[in-house]
């Protein structure tokens, strides 16, 4: 009798999962399906849980009602009149209806450097052991990686690298959007799909090339439905007018803030006066360290939750 009744509850057990995944999956609200596609089309290592379970023209018409169109164009240097201030940086809390995360000002620009691993191609570096090494008073991630099976050592950056007015890495291009990612030696951020040489040109000191671009000389990039990008923990820069660079970092995949959109990204970027602004590499890479201290909440599954990545914008 009590193996009858188990068996009994083990079906109704099974058939109530069975219903919340059709339910999840193929019911009437598209919240959950379009979440789940974009953001396993996006993540390009993790596409094949999308078409195990939809269809190819189901993935095709979600990502088609949500998606980025960037502004193609390159960021106007001219329009940048950097102030000059005491304070090095400050730092507040940002929050959505899902999700948590930190915005850091930082008040002079020209203190802010690209770092690589110390083995870049070979060996990437997690965030804590850069920013010791280089007494770096504020840290965050920046281009993303080649990680084909989800746990690489974030050896090989995506596209080229410049490193203080020299390339020390060339990988390919990033398939993000965007382009080049810099800042100039008077410490303006550059944003433009250019090639190398007339990045030097401009006098540009560090970039990566990353996106998508949010916003180009205080035009936004067009959104349709939530930016084809999923939710996840992200990680973003831009910079005022005025000179002022905003490092936003928003955490996600974890009960208390599932992650941003690419259309919060930008909201909050607009609401804090970026005048340019770009996605950077997010998910398991997003990282914030403030004097050698984590400030988020990583979810790249090392120590500390810590990812193994190729480089990292710093202040010092």
């Amino acid at each position: 009798m009590k193996k009858s009744i188990f068996i009994l509850w083990l079906e109704i057990f099974v058939l109530v999962i069975c219903f919340f995944f059709l339910f999840f999956f193929y019911g009437p609200f598209s919240f959950f399906r379009n979440y789940f596609i974009t953001s396993a089309m996006t993540t390009y290592s993790h596409q094949f849980l999308a078409y195990m379970f939809y269809t190819n023209d189901e993935i095709v018409s979600v990502m088609k009602a949500n998606k980025m169109v960037e502004k193609r164009v390159v960021t106007d240097l001219t329009k940048i009149k950097i102030r000059k201030r005491e304070k090095l940086y400050s730092i507040e809390k940002v929050s959505g209806s899902l999700y948590t995360g930190y915005l850091v000002k930082v008040y002079d620009p020209t203190r802010i450097s690209l770092i690589t691993s110390k083995k870049i191609g070979i060996e990437g570096e997690d965030a804590l052991t850069v920013s010791r090494r280089n007494k770096a008073q504020v840290l965050i991630n920046s281009v993303g990686f080649y990680d084909p099976d989800w746990s690489s050592n974030g050896a090989i950056a995506h596209g080229t690298i410049v490193q203080n007015g020299q390339i020390v890495s060339q990988n390919g291009i990033s398939t993000n959007g965007g382009g080049f990612v810099g800042f100039t030696y008077d410490g303006k951020l550059f944003l433009g799909d250019i090639n190398v040489t007339d990045l030097f040109s401009i006098g540009i000191k560090d970039a990566v090339q990353f996106g998508p671009y949010l916003i180009i000389n205080g035009q936004e990039s067009a959104i349709k439905g939530d930016g084809g990008w999923g939710i996840a923990p992200r990680t973003a820069i831009g910079q005022r007018r005025d000179g002022v660079v905003l490092f936003l970092v928003i955490n996600g995949r974890i009960p208390s803030s599932i992650g941003a959109r690419m259309k919060d990204l930008v909201t909050i970027m607009k609401n804090n006066g970026a005048y340019n602004a770009v996605n950077m590499d997010g998910g398991s890479s997003s990282v914030l360290i403030l004097n050698d201290k984590i400030i988020n909440k990583p979810v790249g599954g090392g120590k500390n939750g810590l990812r193994k990545l190729p480089a990292f914008w710093i202040v010092k």
